[in-house]
């Protein structure tokens, strides 16, 4: 009995070590595992939506953009007639209008990232023609000589209605269909480098798609907004 008693108690004490030692084994192995993890986290790239944010941020500072220019040339005749007499003056003003987007206006919902397809999609405000610049020192003009011109001061009079006309025919110009779709264009191409750029510098194979408010299949999903971009950029670094 005593032999029994004995080799029960050897068994067990085999039993404790051979836990001990399994425990030990699981609490190395955590701590590998928790250290290669935070590793890998350390030295892992920055996220598609870190690197957007990033540019988002930089295209904010710039407050406006103008990425396309175009001259125009317009040309007015004005008339007015007194005591019978008819004065008429043509003026040719040459002008030019530059596109801005008002980067400001930018908000992070507008900037979405579609995990799924790798594309990024940006939608910009609308681009806007700045006021013409007129070209004050190849302005022409032309009048017909009547009286009117030189015993009153109907003169002064029509050029001031021709540069006000010259100015809404240069904006009328600049607001037309082919100049706006090609400044939309160069818009586009300019936002689009400011994060592919950054995305392919960072290593992200990620497209980037870059449309106006009216333009359609606007994607629906979002990246997380519940973190202020700084807090993003932070915990990148």
């Amino acid at each position: 009995m005593e032999d029994d008693s004995v080799k029960q108690g050897g068994g067990g004490g085999c039993l404790k070590l051979v836990g001990a030692l399994l425990v030990i084994v699981l609490a190395i192995g955590a701590g590998f595992w928790f250290l290669g993890n935070t590793i890998k986290q350390q030295f892992q790239g920055p996220t598609p939506e870190t690197v957007a944010q990033a540019s988002l941020q930089g295209l904010r500072e710039q407050n406006r953009l103008s990425a396309f220019a175009a001259k125009f040339v317009a040309v007015v005749t004005s008339k007015q007639s007194q005591l019978g007499f008819t004065a008429q003056k043509t003026m040719i003003m040459p002008g030019s209008v530059r596109y801005e987007v008002d980067l400001s206006k930018l908000r992070q919902e507008d900037v979405v990232w579609d995990a799924a397809a790798k594309r990024l999609t940006v939608t910009l405000p609308q681009v806007e023609p700045t006021d013409p610049a007129v070209d004050l020192n190849n302005i022409r003009q032309y009048d017909n000589g009547g009286i009117l011109l030189s015993v009153t001061d109907v003169g002064g009079k029509l050029d001031e209605a021709n540069r006000k006309a010259g100015q809404v025919e240069l904006l009328k110009q600049a607001q037309s269909g082919p100049y706006m779709r090609m400044a939309r264009d160069a818009t586009r191409k300019a936002v689009e480098s400011s994060f592919v750029m950054p995305l392919k510098a960072a290593g992200i194979d990620a497209s980037v798609q870059v449309i106006f408010p009216d333009e359609a299949n606007r994607p629906t999903e979002r990246w997380d907004e519940s973190r202020r971009p700084e807090d993003v950029l932070s915990n990148s670094r």
